[in-house]
C-alpha cells in the first residue's frame, strides 16, 4: 500500500513538471513567433496595458507657428476646430473697430484741415441733402475734440487686436502643451483631509500615488 501511494505520488510529481515545461514551451514559442513576425504584444495581469502615442516636443512650436502664420491655424493642427469661428470672430471685431475709428478719425481730420485753410466745404457744412448751412454742424473746436477722440480708440482697438492675435498664439501653444501632458491615474496628487476621532485634531496634507 505504501508502495502504491509513493508511486501515484511521483507520477502526479512528473505530470506537474511536464505541464510547467509544456507551458514554458509554448510560452517561448509564442514568443518567437511574435518576433519573427515583427509584432508587439502586452501580456498585463490583472489590468490591460496601454501603449501611449510618444511625446512630440516640437508640437507646442508647430501650433504657435501655425497660428502666427494664419490666426486658427493652429487650433486646427490641435484639432480645436470649435476655437477657429471663436478666433476669427474676436480679431475680426478688432479689425472691424480699428477700420472705423481710422475713417472717422480721417474724416475730421480732412475737415479741420479745409477749415485751418480757410475754406467752407467740407462735409459738416452741409445737411443731409446737400444743402449749404450757415452754420456746420460741428465747430472748428469740435473737429479737433473728434481727431482725438477717434484717434485714442483707434489706437485701442490697434493694441486689443493685437493681443487678440498675440492671445490665438499662446491657446495653441498651452493646447499642444497639455495635450500630452500626463493625467494617467497611476500618477495622481491629491490633498488629503483628515479629523482624528480621539483628540479631534485635524491633519492636511497632499498625497502623492505612483501605481506600477
Amino acid at each position: 500500500m505504501p508502495n502504491n501511494t509513493l508511486t501515484a505520488v511521483f507520477f502526479t510529481i512528473l505530470c506537474c513538471f511536464s505541464l510547467i515545461a509544456q507551458n514554458d514551451d509554448t510560452k517561448k514559442s509564442e514568443q518567437k513567433v511574435i518576433q519573427e513576425t515583427g509584432e508587439t504584444k502586452l501580456i498585463a495581469a490583472d489590468s490591460i496595458s496601454k501603449v501611449r502615442k510618444p511625446i512630440d516636443p516640437l508640437a507646442p512650436s508647430k501650433a504657435a507657428f501655425y497660428s502666427a502664420l494664419l490666426p486658427g491655424l493652429g487650433q486646427a493642427y490641435n484639432k480645436k476646430y470649435w476655437k477657429i469661428p471663436i478666433v476669427w470672430g474676436a480679431i475680426g471685431t478688432g479689425i472691424y473697430f480699428y477700420t472705423n475709428n481710422n475713417k472717422e478719425y480721417h474724416r475730421y481730420r480732412d475737415a479741420y484741415k479745409r477749415r485751418l485753410a480757410g475754406f467752407e466745404d467740407d462735409e459738416f457744412y452741409f445737411d443731409g441733402n446737400g444743402n449749404k448751412l450757415t452754420q456746420p454742424r460741428v465747430t472748428t473746436e469740435g473737429l479737433e475734440r473728434g481727431q482725438k477722440f477717434y484717434r485714442r480708440n483707434k489706437e485701442i482697438s490697434l493694441l486689443v487686436t493685437l493681443g487678440l492675435y498675440a492671445l490665438n498664439i499662446i491657446d495653441a501653444n498651452v493646447d499642444a502643451h497639455l495635450m500630452q501632458y500626463n493625467v494617467d491615474k497611476n500618477l495622481s496628487l491629491a490633498p488629503h483631509y483628515k479629523i482624528d476621532e480621539f483628540d479631534a485634531s485635524t491633519s492636511l496634507g497632499l498625497t502623492l500615488n505612483f501605481k506600477f
